[in-house]
């Protein structure tokens, strides 16, 4: 099963900061996407809003390595 979600502590792992940190900007991208309900921001709303790729972020979260094409 994958995880379609991401949260706070998995944001610190990917960039490096705290979770305080990461729980601020999860605020941010929820007042900048609208999201008024309680639930969790999908990973593609995070990588949206950050500019980072989707599926190397997808990956890195359910623990699967991203293919690389040579």
């Amino acid at each position: 099963m994958y995880q379609y979600c991401i949260y706070p502590k998995d944001i610190s792992i990917i960039l490096g900061k705290s979770i305080s940190h990461s729980s601020n900007l999860v605020r941010i991208i929820k007042q900048a996407y609208v999201v008024t309900s309680p639930r969790p921001i999908t990973i593609k709303k995070f990588c949206g809003y950050m500019d980072f790729p989707f599926d190397d972020i997808f990956h890195m979260i359910n623990g699967k390595t991203s293919r690389t094409t040579s």
